[in-house]
């Protein structure tokens, strides 16, 4: 049974498990998609998440918190250049999404051994996926109506009458 074993082991020890993750994770950053395995995706989409949401500029507003998350995502990457790159364009796309910075897509079967193939991606990077999609504009309701929706109605009022006004002139153009 496997009660309460969060983690997959990727039947790896510890050491060559976190160096894989950390290996993968660089080449994520760096080339923005991999083709891996489905379980090797899932393990890495765990690892790489809350590594993307330290970089976030709203959790690095004082330098001591940048740095210190500079630091802890170092330590799991060990590669500075990846940490720059996340640090610095990934966290400027990923800035207004709230989770979920990365999607994978199952290919298929590897011809080889029949292994459950994957590609895993950053959501923010594939311009060709999130192309048809308008960008969503979040909005926020309270309960009680407040002094906007009486500005609102003015404003759609205002519009109707002069809408009507410009129609009267038009067809008193064309009588005359």
């Amino acid at each position: 049974m496997r009660h309460g074993k969060k983690i997959n082991h990727l039947g790896r020890k510890t050491a060559h498990r976190k160096a894989m993750l950390a290996n993968m994770a660089c080449s994520l950053i760096e080339h923005k998609r991999i083709n891996t395995t489905v379980a090797k995706a899932k393990a890495l989409k765990q690892f790489i998440e809350p590594l993307i949401t330290k970089s976030k500029a709203e959790n690095n507003v004082s330098a001591e918190k940048g740095t210190h998350n500079r630091r802890i995502v170092f330590k799991n990457l060990r590669d500075k250049y990846a940490v720059t790159e996340l640090f610095s364009v990934v966290s400027e796309k990923v800035a207004d999404r709230p989770g979920g910075y990365t999607r994978i897509i199952k290919l298929g079967n590897r011809l080889g051994d029949n292994a459950d193939m994957a590609m895993i991606e950053l959501v923010d990077f594939n311009e060709l996926y999130n192309a048809g999609k308008p960008k969503k504009k979040s909005t926020r309701r309270s309960r009680r109506s407040g002094g906007e929706a009486e500005v609102v109605s003015a404003e759609k009022e205002t519009k109707v009458e002069e809408a009507q006004t410009e129609t009267e002139a038009k067809t008193d153009d064309s009588k005359e």
